[in-house]
Parts: structure tokens; C-alpha cells; sequence
């Protein structure tokens, strides 16, 4: 079948990379995911192969045993697995969003501790800033860390937690007034806690709770999990880059990681709603022709086609500028705000071009329908990727009068 949103550029090595997961996902995630997705089922024979294809360890260096690949090649590795089954792709997204700060924040000791086990997959990351009563506002965290002696105790409750039952390393955002006068601005008084714990659900370590799996409407068989601590006590040498106050930047800037690939999630589903929808159009005919021939559905088929290629081209983007050093988190909105509005639009099209059918659950559109939603929310929602479109284009082009 023919491909839209061809990457132009890559390397010998990144394509290599790509093909390989592009069977993976046509072999062993296209053909599964459905199923698993109706009981809800975790796919762990499907995140064990991710594993032994070192997808865990992409963008981590080669000195900690990764393959020290680009955000560019980590985006594009999302977009396939999104077209197979969006859930896959969250479980590597917040795995990847910790790796990354380890490597840009952590201490040494933090990072060669670490990132060789999560390369190999031994360690699975999850991260934590929202709470139940704040949504997007993080200045407004209630969570907090209280020094004792050289470890800080930690009590308070978090929200929408990916991966919160199967990970064992948790990066969690909370208050941290030691050392921080009072009327020190929220983001400058919030430190990141690297938590260690077993995977499962109850009390998993000593002092911190995951309850159970959260029900969703969609982006089922990856774990969503509240996160509670209770005097939670956690060495002072778990302080994200070994000092307090810096949690808030630490976590933008892999939430900048995250909003990449959400938006290449949103590619990946949109292509594969795209190829539900132009191939069924072939197969169902009314009024004596396959309904492709009609002019309406044409007209459908285009704007969809177009929506799938500007989408991917402002994520490739987003990711080459990360990639290049560069602040990236105008585009990098833009390209999250743009890829899951336009995601929504194609699976509802591709769902319209299934009529009837659409609406069942034997057809795989029925899924995608369900899983769009959650792209519109992920790492912040259409209104908050618009107020920080907006601020940054007022720095770009700030009046000179």
C-alpha cells in the first residue's frame, strides 16, 4: 500500500529502525489490538517484543546501553506504533519522558544507576504532576515534601497516572518549601522525587498506594492510575539532579518531549483511520458502485489525506527542533495542538465513511473512534497549547512602537 507522511532526510540507520518496527506493528500489534483492547488486557507479549527490539532504550546514549537515537527517530517509532494501537505508544511515551530528564537533569550517580536498566527494559519510568483537584494548573500542586534528617517525607495524592501499576520508577512533582522563602513563586518551590517501587497495585512500597486501574472510555490496556502517598519517605540523593526548587523546569522540558509525541501519536492514529477509511470505500458499494467512486467521498478521502500530511510534517518539525538544541515549545505546541484536533476530524470521517458499520465493534474504526478523545487532553489540553502559542508568538513578534 501506498504511504503518506514520508519522512524526507533520515538515515540509512533510521530507516532501517522504522522498517523494523513498521512489521512489528503490521505482524504482531494490527492483528491483536482490538481484542485486547475490548478486555482491557495489558499487551505484555507485545511490550515484550518492543523490549528485545531495544525500543526502551532508543533515545538513551549508547554509554548507558541505549541506542542513542534522536527525538526524531523516537517520534517517528511512535507514529507506527500509534497506528497499530495508540495504548502501546503511551507505554513507551512516559517510560521515554523519564529517561529524558534523567539524561538531561539527573545527577551522575542518578543516571549510571538508572538508565542502563531502563534501556534494557528492567526499569519502567512513569511520571506524576497532575493531582484531582488542579488539572492544568501546576502552580496550583498541593503534594508536598518535608525534609527529615537526609530524607524528605512525602504526602499527598496524584492523578492520571500512565503506566502507574506496571512501572517501578516513578518521577513525581510536589511541593518543596525547604529553602524557598515564603512568597517564592509555586514553580520555583516544586521538586521532582525519583520513586523506586514494585509494580502492581495496593501498597507498593512502604507509604505509597496505587489503588487500582481508573475505567476509561478509551486508551484501554495501558494501567491509568491514582498515585498516593502517606508519608512516603524517600532518600534526599532521589532529588531529581540533587537540588530542591527545580522540578517545575525539569518537567516542562519533558513534558516538551511529551507534547512530541502526542502529536505523533495523533499522526499515527489519523494514517491508520485514513487507511480504514480509503479501503473500506473501496470494498462497500451503493447505487451500483464502491462508495470511492462517489464524488463526496472523494472530497472526504482528500481532506483527510491532507489533514494526515500536514500533521506530520509540523511534528517532524517540532522534533528536528528539539533535536537541534533549540527551544522548541512553540512548535512543539502547534504540532500537539494540530495533530490531535486533526486526528479527531479524520477518525470521525473515516467513521462517517463506515456508516453504520462504524458504529460496531467488529470494525476496528470503533476502537480509533473511542481513543481520538485522549489526544485532545494528553499533555495538555487545545487551550492550554493555544496560551502558549499565543505568549510565545507576543516574544516573536513583540511590538516596536
Amino acid at each position: 500500500m501506498a504511504r503518506l507522511a514520508q519522512t524526507a532526510g533520515l538515515t540509512d540507520v533510521q530507516q532501517e529502525i522504522l522498517s523494523t518496527v513498521r512489521d512489528f506493528v503490521d505482524k504482531e500489534i494490527i492483528p491483536v489490538a482490538t481484542e485486547l483492547e475490548h478486555r482491557d488486557e495489558y499487551p505484555q507479549q507485545i511490550v515484550d517484543g518492543l523490549k528485545e527490539l531495544g525500543l526502551f532504550g532508543l533515545m538513551i546514549p549508547e554509554e548507558y546501553g541505549g541506542l542513542g537515537e534522536s527525538l526524531l527517530t523516537y517520534a517517528l517509532c511512535v507514529e507506527e506504533i500509534a497506528r497499530g494501537w495508540m495504548s502501546v505508544s503511551g507505554i513507551i511515551n512516559t517510560h521515554f519522558i523519564v529517561a529524558y530528564m534523567l539524561k538531561q537533569h539527573g545527577t551522575q550517580e542518578q543516571k549510571e544507576y538508572f538508565l542502563p536498566r531502563m534501556a534494557a527494559g528492567e526499569v519502567r519510568g512513569a511520571f506524576s504532576m497532575s493531582e484531582p483537584g488542579l488539572g492544568s494548573d501546576v502552580s496550583a500542586i498541593t503534594s508536598k515534601a518535608v525534609k527529615d534528617g537526609d530524607e524528605y517525607v512525602l504526602n499527598g495524592q496524584k492523578m492520571w497516572l500512565t503506566n502507574g501499576g506496571t512501572s517501578t520508577l516513578v518521577a513525581v512533582l510536589v511541593r518543596s518549601d525547604e529553602g524557598h522563602p515564603e512568597g517564592t513563586a509555586p514553580h520555583k518551590s516544586m521538586t521532582t522525587f525519583l520513586v523506586e517501587k514494585e509494580p502492581g497495585f495496593g501498597e507498593v512500597r512502604p507509604g505509597l498506594t496505587i489503588p487500582g486501574k481508573i475505567d476509561k472510555m478509551g486508551y484501554k490496556g495501558v494501567d491509568t492510575t491514582e498515585l498516593i502517598m502517606d508519608g512516603l519517605r524517600i532518600p534526599a540523593n532521589r532529588v531529581l539532579g540533587g537540588t530542591t526548587g527545580r522540578g517545575f523546569y525539569q518537567m516542562m522540558d519533558g513534558v516538551e518531549v511529551g507534547r512530541v509525541n502526542v502529536a505523533a501519536r495523533g499522526c499515527g492514529v489519523a494514517q491508520r483511520a485514513f487507511e480504514l477509511g480509503v479501503g473500506y470505500a473501496q470494498q462497500r458499494h451503493t447505487f451500483g458502485k464502491p462508495i470511492a467512486q462517489h464524488q463526496a467521498i472523494q472530497f472526504k478521502l482528500a481532506e483527510m489525506a491532507t489533514k494526515v500530511e500536514a500533521a506530520h510534517a509540523m511534528m517532524v518539525n517540532a522534533a528536528r527542533k528539539k533535536d537541534s538544541g533549540e527551544r522548541n515549545d512553540l512548535e512543539a505546541g502547534m504540532a500537539k495542538y494540530l495533530a490531535s484536533e486533526y486526528c479527531k476530524e479524520v477518525v470521525e470521517d473515516a467513521f462517517r465513511i463506515h456508516g453504520g458499520y462504524g458504529f460496531s465493534k467488529e470494525y476496528e474504526i470503533e476502537r480509533l473512534y473511542r481513543e481520538a478523545p485522549m489526544l485532545l487532553i494528553g499533555e495538555g489540553t487545545a487551550e492550554i497549547q493555544k496560551m502558549i502559542i499565543g505568549r510565545r508568538l507576543l516574544e516573536e513578534y513583540r511590538f516596536q512602537g
